[in-house]
């Protein structure tokens, strides 16, 4: 009874969590006069939202700018905070314990706080309209350093030593030696960090105004409240739709990493 009990509250669970996205789905297929009344599917399912919103936005050109920024991003993060997390993991060095404390610090600090020098920085860089105004603020990430950190505490010492024995350097240390024994860590910071580039609308919103280079989140947002989709609800559903799909792939092929090294992961000095 007690296991039955508990398959029956996680199965609501997840039927409140995944009700509303069903609906989404099936809504992104209805006309007008049926998205009010349909309860899952709609009767008389129509690619009439889809092609309406591809014809008043350049979809698939934001979407090649997604994905463009969310790769760079996403493997920035990963080298960056693979050569952070090492050095303060596995290398001796003074300070080491005060730079760690400072970057788990700025994790903490909401990114509105520096998006004021940001954009004053990128301003000054003249990378407004740019891809590189877009990749660079978010190619460093505290989170990413904290788990690298962890992964590697995790390490044995006699692994490094051994390849440094070989002729190894610090480089081919990470990349060739560790990079294996760390898998799950590095497909959970490669989908946090496409999933939070991804998603990211303020940022874009501020240096990018030239349509060509918009991504796809900033030219959903600015089509759902701009005035293009015309009031329609069920393109606008559909715009969601095709932004919510890379997301979702991406999870669906990396999930058992993803929560092997959620599971796994703990945090200790």
């Amino acid at each position: 009874m007690q296991t039955i009990l508990i398959y029956t509250i996680l199965g609501i669970a997840a039927l409140t969590f995944i009700y509303p996205f069903l609906w989404m789905i099936g809504a992104s297929f209805a006309s007008m006069q049926e998205i009010g009344t349909m309860a899952l599917w709609p009767a008389h399912p129509t690619w009439h939202n889809f092609t309406t919103m591809v014809q008043k936005i350049p979809i698939w050109r934001s979407l090649f700018n997604s994905l463009l920024v969310a790769a760079f991003t996403t493997s920035l993060v990963v080298i960056t905070g693979s050569v952070v997390g090492y050095a303060l993991a596995k290398m001796r060095f003074k300070g080491r314990q005060l730079i760690f404390y400072v970057i788990v610090f700025t994790m903490s600090l909401p990114f509105q706080v520096t998006l004021i020098p940001n954009y004053i920085t990128i301003v000054n860089l003249r990378l407004v309209d740019t891809y590189a105004g877009l990749i660079i603020p978010f190619a460093i990430s505290a989170f990413a350093i904290l788990m690298f950190r962890q992964a590697f505490q995790g390490l044995p010492q006699a692994l490094i030593d051994a390849a440094r024995m070989d002729g190894c350097s610090e480089m081919q240390i990470i990349f060739k030696i560790l990079w294996p024994n760390i898998k799950p860590t590095i497909v959970t910071v490669a989908i946090l960090s496409f999933i939070g580039s991804w998603n990211e609308v303020l940022w874009p919103l501020i240096v990018i105004r030239n349509e060509q280079l918009m991504t796809m989140p900033q030219l959903v947002t600015l089509f759902a409240v701009g005035g293009r989709a015309d009031a329609q609800l069920g393109v606008k559903i559909a715009a969601a739709v095709l932004l919510a799909l890379p997301v979702i792939i991406a999870f669906l092929f990396f999930q058992k990493h993803f929560i092997q090294s959620m599971a796994s992961t703990g945090l200790k000095d």
